[in-house]
């Protein structure tokens, strides 16, 4: 019999039933990471591993994250964060260096986090850094609770927004998730100074080719969009329009639905695009060779940023 691959996923799913079951069988909203932190030791995923430390903050500058094992006591791991990140990015960093020790700890004795990990030009690293973002996001917004929060519900901006508040994470990574998880066509795009800093897009998105049109390098927003609209700070329901304005490929008659998100404190803007439904491409195959998150690695340096 085949062994189980352990799958990000697969891996924070197995820890969110070892909680519930702690719990009682208890489903909460909000995952209690320091829970998690203690039980692992006594987990599978824990072999060899007495403690695992209470994150703390990192005493050396440029330290996103780390995870770190006693150089004197290899059964003794400590977590470090930056001391000046918000609240939901500590959890979001928390979680993905528990990812690492999950995942990854039999390969390495310590993991520095920083802004520069994922283009380190290290394909192994850029892909153990894209599993701990995969385990963290499944993790803190575990799939069965957030499929009941958005399935069959009405999606705007308002409701992506109170969701990132209860589940205690930043806006930006409850987008993201939002396009990991739904059925619907959607495309996330970050505007990072009016330049594309990345582009995600949902499975069924990618089945159907559904891209953002690329006019320039860099991408700036396009020409006619409420992304290109300066006058234009939020978009918080939604405007309709042509699909293809944004996507080449969409025919005339399909529509999108565009929401726009502007954060105060940084020309940093998210766009958020609905499409009407359609059918996979059933004679074109060549959309099993593309990625859903076509810059997702940019996330994870860039850092995720409050609500408002």
């Amino acid at each position: 019999m085949t062994a189980e691959v352990l799958t990000a996923p697969r891996a924070a799913y197995r820890l969110i039933d070892w909680m519930r079951a702690y719990l009682g069988g208890e489903k909460p909203l909000i995952t209690d990471l320091d829970l998690i932190r203690q039980m692992l030791p006594s987990t599978p995923f824990g072999k060899g591993v007495r403690e695992i430390k209470a994150p703390a903050p990192a005493t050396w500058s440029g330290c996103a994250g780390a995870l770190v094992r006693n150089p004197d006591d290899a059964a003794e791991w400590g977590i470090f964060y930056d001391g000046s990140a918000r609240h939901e990015r500590r959890r979001f960093t928390i979680a993905h260096e528990l990812g690492h020790f999950v995942l990854h700890r039999d390969r390495q004795t310590d993991f520095n986090c920083d802004k520069t990990s994922v283009f380190s030009g290290s394909e192994t690293m850029a892909a153990i850094e894209r599993e701990a973002n995969v385990f963290a996001s499944n993790l803190l917004m575990p799939g069965d609770v957030f499929g009941k929060c958005i399935d069959g519900v009405h999606i705007d901006l308002h409701l992506l927004s109170g969701l990132a508040k209860q589940f205690e994470v930043s806006f930006e990574a409850l987008c993201i998730r939002f396009i990991q998880h739904t059925n619907q066509r959607a495309i996330l795009v970050c505007w990072d100074n009016d330049y594309l800093d990345y582009e995600c897009r949902s499975k069924s998105a990618v089945k159907t080719r559904a891209r953002v049109r690329r006019t320039d390098d860099p991408q700036e927003p396009l020409p006619d969009t409420v992304a290109a609209d300066c006058d234009i700070a939020q978009e918080w329901q939604g405007i309709t329009v042509s699909a293809a304005l944004w996507c080449a490929e969409e025919a005339p008659y399909m529509q999108l639905t565009e929401f726009k998100h502007t954060y105060s404190e940084r020309n940093r803007v998210l766009s958020l695009l609905l499409l009407e439904s359609a059918e996979p491409r059933k004679w074109d195959n060549s959309w099993h060779d593309e990625n859903s998150f076509d810059s997702y690695d940019k996330f994870i340096s860039t850092g995720q940023y409050p609500v408002r």
